[in-house]
């Protein structure tokens, strides 16, 4: 789950991790008032889930308290992404001496959480770990004893952060993970963190993924989930309770387990194409959630075939079937459908499906080659 940056800044502030000033405002009017009462030049910031909202003219200094209410009349209403700006952060504009990066992110392979410093913030990290990746520093933190204090002040050192800083450094590092912990996160980000004329340690923007399977007990943070800010597919999806990730591609993918459902990925990859989603039915689907998927994956216009993978252990491939009938019932299908079937009760699964215009495959290979073509065919 994604949340606000004012929000993420809401429980920086609780953890003792300094912040700008300001307010939310949700018209150009409560703008002016707040960049009255905070009583010098303000940022008003885009509030969107998605990033790039700088390069997208979603964010804008203003001198005046009439010069934000002016800069929210502009981004109020405007569309990042494909979403809507409906409110705005107006806080207190920064004396920048220099900008850092400071982020928390859980690496699986290691099996920990992973600090990342870096003296070139500002800059979205992905960039930086391309074209300058002897600028990042990584501390891999074990999840039993935590950030320690030696820890933060090598990591500072080999980022070559300035020396003033680094006690206060060491201190927000240390806040940092302790937020990213208790609030089950899994990516807590300061990009940028600024040095102020003054010397001071401030986080500029605030960036927080929380991670959904822990939102039973994050309850103030799940209270702020907004379904209008999120994509409407995965929303739709998370409503039907199916494990879906949206993707840029034209295949729509429906496999079984996490293991299968990533490997048909990479196999469509490999065959020349690009999944369009992530969607895993589970261990012992019924008819009902294949169905509720196909719908969902058709129901997507960037769609221009469809890959069914199935491995049936403890899902039979007959009730497979049956959903997928039952998806198609009354609907007119306009892409082609592969669908690969194997395992318990496969003889019964592909019976079913005979005679109808969906194609059969017999391995994975096959039925992402097969897909592939048929897109190819079709464009």
């Amino acid at each position: 789950m994604k949340v606000h940056e004012y929000q993420a800044k809401q429980l920086f502030a609780r953890y003792g991790i300094p912040i700008p000033q300001g307010e939310v405002a949700r018209s150009p009017e409560e703008a002016k008032a707040i960049a009255q009462r905070l009583g010098k030049p303000v940022a008003v910031k885009a509030q969107v889930l998605v990033g790039g909202r700088g390069k997208a003219g979603g964010i804008k200094v203003a001198q005046t308290p009439e010069d934000a209410k002016q800069a929210a009349a502009q981004i109020l209403g405007m569309s990042i992404k494909g979403l809507r700006v409906e409110k705005v952060l107006v806080e207190e504009a920064l004396n920048i001496a220099c900008e850092y990066y400071l982020g928390i992110i859980v690496d699986r392979s290691r099996k920990r959480p992973v600090m990342m410093v870096s003296a070139m913030g500002g800059v979205d990290i992905e960039e930086v770990a391309e074209k300058h990746p002897d600028a990042i520093a990584r501390c891999f933190i074990d999840p039993l004893l935590g950030l320690m204090d030696f820890q933060a002040r090598q990591t500072a050192y080999a980022a070559r952060l300035d020396s003033p800083v680094l006690r206060d450094f060491v201190a927000m590092a240390r806040r940092l993970y302790r937020l990213f912990t208790e609030c089950d996160a899994t990516l807590a980000e300061i990009n940028p963190l600024v040095v102020t004329a003054d010397g001071k340690l401030i986080a500029a923007d605030a960036k927080l993924l929380i991670d959904d399977n822990s939102l039973f007990r994050q309850t103030e943070i799940a209270s702020w989930r907004e379904e209008t800010e999120e994509d409407p597919l995965e929303a739709r999806a998370r409503q039907l309770g199916l494990a879906y990730v949206r993707l840029q591609g034209e295949v729509g993918i429906i496999g079984n387990g996490a293991g299968l459902t990533m490997t048909t990925l990479d196999v469509v990859q490999r065959a020349g194409a690009a999944p369009a989603n992530f969607l895993d039915i589970g261990g012992g689907a019924r008819a009902e959630i294949v169905r509720n998927g196909l719908q969902l994956i058709l129901s997507d216009p960037q769609v221009k075939g469809v890959l069914i993978n199935i491995f049936g252990g403890i899902t039979r491939c007959d009730e497979v079937a049956k959903g997928i009938l039952q998806a198609l019932e009354g609907m007119e299908v306009r892409v082609p459908i592969v669908v690969r079937l194997t395992g318990t009760r496969e003889e019964e699964g592909r019976a079913l499906l005979e005679g109808t215009p969906l194609i059969p495959a017999a391995t994975m290979q096959e039925a992402a080659e097969k897909i592939v073509a048929l897109i190819r065919q079709g464009a």
